[in-house]
């Protein structure tokens, strides 16, 4: 039975028991995630400008990549300006 549109039963096999469909996997899961985060990322990049904070010039960044299974940047604090 469908209610607004849905269909539970979709996701159930013959015995009533929930089937995992990968073609239906949440949004923050596997390589879908991976996209997201770069589309995030690009848009971020896209609508803000940023700096570091005040008191703190670029030269005083620490850029060292932090070291473990892939290399990562430090975190940092910073300012992010709206570009519009």
């Amino acid at each position: 039975m469908r209610r607004n549109g849905r269909a539970p039963t979709h996701f159930l096999d013959e015995q009533g028991r929930f089937v995992k469909r990968e073609a239906f996997m949440p949004f923050s899961t596997g390589c879908r995630e991976s996209l997201a985060m770069m589309e995030l990322f690009t848009s971020l990049l896209q609508h803000f400008r940023f700096t570091p904070p005040p008191g703190v010039s670029k030269d005083q960044l620490d850029l060292t990549p932090a070291v473990g299974f892939t290399l990562h940047p430090s975190p940092h604090e910073l300012c992010a300006i709206n570009s519009a």
